[in-house]
């Protein structure tokens, strides 16, 4: 009996101890049965390549290893599901929930994106009944409507519901039954059709703490009575919808514990801010792009509000001076103002010392404003005022700032007596800064990862100490002055994406050592003095542009972009490029910008490029190719283009050990809306309407156009051309040898913009149809053989004047001056082509005889005469050694002259 006391605890330790190893051991049996049996039973709706791979062959295999599924470390049971993505998106399937019925410790289930549109009889979501501990079920972004919901109403435990993106509309039926769900706190009914009756219908889920109704069909005014039921409401987000006004009473004591407000979107007046005061316990008011924002900014009641932790009014039309009362917003940590008109002074911020964040970009804030108001903002780390009429103190440097500055945007500062040494972004772009880089620039901000010195003067050489920068990811030197080579150290910078040097006066080769940058995606050197051969050894299956358009480069094109299929535009135009386009310019699979104008390629175009079926800009103008145009060129569907011709900024800068993406930061848990963006926007130039234009950006997409002017291209358009997609916009056949007629099919390109076939040896009529072309603006056809009518002067044809049909002797009507009854038709006349072939060949040796003969007789009596009379032998020579000498230098002079031309 002493002994079974003293060991009571035995059979403890052996219960514990069976539920750890069972925990160590995997997954239980039944609950990876059941993971296995849904899978089997989605077969017909999905396939592998969108299913989350979980392996049905392994036995032992444990599925809490299996992606998307987490278990309690002690228990072993799956607690956690995410299957996302897991369908094709097929018209909708059904759901069978009975599946889930052994994860009876789920705790959270996320089936998102999955394109449900319900269950199968009797399987329904009010089988989850059972799982008395699932909290969390996020089924967003299905095909789901409001029969859904009267099935969610019995599952008890559910705190977390998120239903945004389905099929919901307008109609209450249903909503009244998820009052049953007495502990949901989070309601997400986002990005659907909802009207302003669903907050009547809402109104029995007291428990709610967030409500999402963002992105549906609130329209109107909205009256705080509405949200009464909702007493512990802590988040209301009413974004992107068309609501007018949002009535409010200060003594309504409704909504009293509301921290979040997203009003972002909308169609409100400036007087809704009035309306803030209702709520005491404020922390973020969210107010962007409302657009019909108009007038001053007012500041009544809501200056009131001390607990403002982040106020974003970004994007509106608020005016006037900042109010004095921003003051006393003393716990405020983000405040963007970006995108406004405000004006005056930035005074009233310069003590909120909780500050983080803060942008001024895009306002009209004028003279004076000193940069010193921000010196005591000491927790200050975002700092955005380009864009302004900004005027800072010149003096100011004496005072050192209490700041240390993360990301930098900013006019005419002081840089290197204001920032943190750790400071990792740095815009001083278009500041009419002169002289050079200072020497010691990189050695001062060694932790720059962005570094943004474009559109200044700065002159001189790259300075050694920017390769200190062993983190930087992104240089942009762009349109500058800056002379030199390019360094070979930049191949050290390991971690750089983007190279933009544009517009600057580089020279000599590139070096081979930047063949080191695994993961470089934007490389521009464009317009400037860079000369030798490409290197061949780039091995960045990363890169998306690459701009090397405007240097002095020659040899071959580099056998470096083979089956990368991520680049997007691939810019030699204006080099010294021979040899022939490679065949392998067809596995480059997603290039959509092929630029190879103004070199000296020949040879034929490869067949190759039609395999290019995403390109829509081609430039091989200036070249010396040769032979047809391929039929296959059709192929090209010239459809508005997804790919995005801007690239972000850095994804990893950290602040406080917390990661900062490209559009936010971490604070306190929440993620805080920034515009940290760096985008580096590619260029590029395109002749058409007998110019040339420069695109930027995402309107590449939309712009479409082949240019094969001036080459040695022959036979006849093929009328597939025609048959191309209608959306290309410009087509520059000029200065060729083609032949035949202009193809009918030509009508068919309904969006062209401007159509090119001068000075080619085309006959025929000009074909009547192509004045279906209503968008045309420019159209020339001029120096060809055509004939007969000029189509009708309608549409956009009443335009086009006489230039765009001369050098034509046949053709007639307006707007040439050729009358139609006058010229005869062209002579048709039968001939006998063999007659014709001998009598040419007699002509032509008559010809043929008769200059040699007479060739013979004027330098045979040349020389007699040369030969008698010694004085005009003399002089004869002697005017023979005055004309070499004067072409000579002739030659030598105009030589360095144009050679010195070119090289400017």
């Amino acid at each position: 009996m002493e002994l079974l006391g003293r060991y009571w605890w035995w059979p403890v330790v052996i219960v514990l101890v069976h539920f750890g190893m069972n925990g160590c051991f995997g997954c239980w049996e039944q609950e990876r049965i059941a993971l296995l049996q849904y899978k089997a039973s989605t077969v017909s709706y999905t396939d592998e390549s969108h299913f989350t791979p979980w392996d049905s062959a392994d036995k032992e295999s444990d599925c809490c290893e299996w992606e998307g599924v987490k278990c309690n470390l002690t228990t072993g049971r799956v607690i956690e599901l995410t299957i996302r993505f897991s369908m094709t998106e097929s018209g909708g399937w059904y759901f069978n929930a009975s599946l889930f019925l052994p994860f009876e410790e789920l705790q959270y289930l996320n089936f998102g994106e999955n394109f449900i549109r319900g269950w199968v009889p009797n399987e329904g979501f009010e089988r989850f009944s059972a799982l008395s501990k699932l909290e969390v079920l996020r089924l967003d972004d299905n095909y789901f409507n409001n029969s859904i919901l009267s099935s969610l109403s019995g599952i008890a435990s559910l705190k977390e519901l998120y239903l945004d993106g389905n099929n919901f509309n307008g109609s209450i039926q249903g909503f009244e039954r998820l009052s049953l769900l007495s502990k949901l706190e989070v309601l997400d009914l986002g990005l659907n059709n909802f009207n302003n009756s669903i907050l009547q219908s809402l109104s029995g889920i007291a428990s709610l703490k967030k409500l999402d109704l963002s992105d549906n069909n609130l329209n109107g005014s909205i009256h705080i009575k509405e949200f009464k039921a909702f007493s512990n409401l802590e988040e209301l987000d009413l974004s992107f919808n068309m609501i007018q006004d949002f009535v409010t009473t200060k003594d309504s004591n409704i909504l009293t514990k509301l921290q979040l407000l997203d009003l972002s979107r909308n169609d409100f007046s400036a007087q809704v801010l009035e309306s803030l005061t209702a709520f005491p316990s404020l922390k973020t008011f969210l107010f962007n792009e409302n657009y019909n924002l108009e007038g001053s900014f007012t500041t009544k009641g809501w200056c009131e509000l001390r607990n403002l932790q982040k106020i974003s009014l970004a994007d509106n039309h608020f005016e006037g001076v900042l109010p004095s009362c921003m003051a006393n917003w003393t716990s405020l940590h983000s405040l963007d103002l970006s995108g406004n008109h405000f004006s005056g002074n930035v005074q009233s911020l310069s003590d909120l010392r909780s500050l983080e964040f803060l942008s001024l970009s895009n306002n009209e804030f004028l003279n004076p404003i000193t940069f010193s108001s921000f010196f005591n903002l000491s927790n200050l780390k975002f700092l955005f005022s380009d864009n302004n009429k900004i005027a800072f103190e010149t003096n100011s440097h004496t005072r050192v700032p209490t700041f240390q500055l993360r990301i930098f945007r900013s006019f005419l500062v002081p840089y290197e007596h204001y920032l943190h040494p750790n400071i990792k972004e740095m815009d001083i772009s278009s500041n009419c800064l002169q002289g050079p880089i200072p020497t010691n620039f990189g050695l001062i901000f060694p932790n720059l990862e962005y570094l943004d010195l474009s559109n200044n003067a700065f002159q001189g050489k790259i300075p050694n100490s920017i390769s200190m920068m062993i983190n930087g990811r992104i240089i942009d030197f762009s349109n500058n002055n800056l002379l030199g080579m390019l360094p070979m150290w930049m191949g050290n910078m390991s971690y750089l994406t983007r190279i933009i040097m544009a517009n600057n006066q580089l020279e000599g080769p590139i070096p081979i050592e930047l063949c080191r940058l695994i993961y470089l995606e934007f490389f521009d050197l464009s317009n400037n003095n860079l000369s030798g051969f490409v290197p061949s050894c780039f091995n960045s299956s990363r890169i998306k542009f690459f701009h090397l358009n405007k240097n002095l480069f020659s040899g071959p094109i580099p056998n470096v972009f083979q089956n990368n299929s991520n680049l997007v535009t691939l810019n030699f135009r204006d080099n010294y490029l021979s040899g022939r386009i490679p065949d392998w310019i067809g596995s480059v699979s997603s290039l959509s910008i092929l630029l190879l104008g103004a070199n000296h390629l020949e040879g034929r175009i490869p067949i190759q490029l039609c395999l290019l079926q995403n390109l829509n800009l081609l430039d091989l103008s200036y070249n010396k190719l040769f032979g047809p145009i391929p039929h296959c060129l059709s192929n090209f569907t010239f459809e508005a283009s997804d790919h995005d011709f801007s690239l972000g900024g850095p994804s990893d800068i950290n602040i406080g050990g917390q990661p900062v993406t490209r559009d936010s930061y971490a604070y306190q848990g929440q993620e805080i809306e920034v515009l940290v963006r760096v985008d580096s926007k590619q260029e590029v130039e395109f002749t058409t309407k007998s110019r040339t234009y420069s695109y930027k950006g995402d309107i590449l997409n939309y712009m479409s156009g082949v240019d094969l002017s001036c080459n040695r291209l022959a036979g006849e358009i093929p009328p597939e051309l025609g048959r191309t997609s209608n959306n290309l916009r410009a087509m520059n056949l000029s200065h060729n040898n083609l032949t035949g007629p202009i193809p009918t099919t030509f009508s068919n390109l309904k969006q062209m913009e401007s159509l090119d076939l001068s000075y080619n040896n085309l006959n025929g009529r000009i074909p009547p149809q192509l004045t279906e072309l209503t968008s045309l603006a420019v159209f020339s056809v001029a120096y060809n053989n055509l004939s007969g009518k000029t189509p009708d002067i309608k549409n956009q044809f009443i335009t086009f004047d006489e230039s765009s049909y001369e050098g034509n002797p046949l053709l007639c009507g307006p707007p040439l001056h050729n009358d139609c009854t006058k010229i005869g038709p062209p002579f048709t006349t039968p001939m006998d082509y063999k007659e014709e072939e001998g009598g040419n060949f007699l002509d032509m040796s008559i010809f043929y005889i008769s200059f040699v003969v007479a060739y013979i007789t004027v330098l045979l009596g040349i020389v007699a005469v040369l030969y008698i009379n010694p004085y005009w032998r003399r002089a004869w020579f002697s005017l023979i050694e005055v004309c070499i000498d004067t072409c000579y230098c002739f030659v030598v002079v105009h030589y360095r002259k144009l050679l010195k031309f070119r090289l400017a």
